[in-house]
């Protein structure tokens, strides 16, 4: 990402704590607060290794307005618990 101020390119990193692609902006994630530790990767790195994920597994949030996916049984983005639809019969 380019600085509007300056017309830096400012690094991007991935939080090892929530997984969210931020910009290095200090030693805490902006995006949990969590100090940015060993756990950082490189967002390069992570896009080359993009390619392999299998979307087929995963579970949508089951609140209609979120964009959000479930792991453990709740939403990562709004943190609702998953409900599943009920059978159509």
């Amino acid at each position: 990402m380019i600085c509007d101020k300056c017309g830096q390119e400012l690094e991007s990193i991935v939080c090892g704590n929530c997984g969210q692609a931020v910009l290095k902006l200090g030693p805490y994630c902006y995006a949990c607060g969590k100090i940015i530790d060993s756990k950082v990767e490189n967002v390069a790195e992570n896009e080359e290794s993009a390619g392999e994920i299998d979307f087929s597994d995963r579970i949508l949030c089951s609140d209609g307005t979120c964009i959000g996916i479930v792991e453990k049984g709740v939403c990562k983005l709004c943190g609702k618990p998953y409900v599943p639809e009920p059978d159509q019969q």
